[in-house]
């Protein structure tokens, strides 16, 4: 992945990305009052080579002015048929508001509709009230069977009904 969205870089990560990307994620969940996991449901943002790259997903990263502000990817999972989850879809919260967030899902929606995927899952908390609205006004619809502790939503998204 390499796009441009107004004035911000989306690219594939790198392992030099790796502890920037890291101190970024937990920077988000600190910012809602989130606990970090770096040996649980955070320990993907360290091991993106097995977490994502492995497993055929992808993770990306948001730069503006070369400062990372954002990251957002996806991987395969045994939940519903041929399915992703999209996994770190965070922005920080200066760059929030400019329509980059609704850019970024539907990005990761068509590279995953390109790989053939035809379902996409996400967990995300209800205090993350952004991430929320994004996602149900554009068509996830509620779900049950949440997997991470600090998550209380899960949402669904069938990519052939588009």
């Amino acid at each position: 992945m390499q796009a441009t969205y107004r004035n911000f870089l989306i690219r594939d990560w790198q392992p030099p990305d790796r502890q920037a990307v890291a101190n970024h994620v937990q920077s988000i969940l600190v910012e809602y009052g989130l606990a970090n996991e770096p040996v649980g449901a955070d320990q993907d943002v360290l091991t993106v080579e097995d977490s994502y790259w492995a497993k055929g997903g992808e993770f990306w990263v948001i730069e503006t002015q070369g400062r990372l502000v954002g990251t957002a990817g996806y991987y395969p999972v045994a939940r519903g048929e041929n399915a992703v989850e999209i996994r770190k879809m965070y922005l920080r919260s200066d760059v929030r508001g400019q329509g980059l967030g609704r850019y970024l899902l539907q990005a990761l929606e068509a590279a995953i509709a390109t790989q053939g995927y035809t379902q996409i899952w996400i967990q995300t908390a209800s205090i993350l009230k952004e991430a929320v609205q994004l996602y149900e006004r554009n068509g996830y619809q509620p779900s049950t069977g949440i997997e991470t502790d600090r998550c209380d939503r899960i949402y669904v998204k069938s990519l052939s009904a588009q």
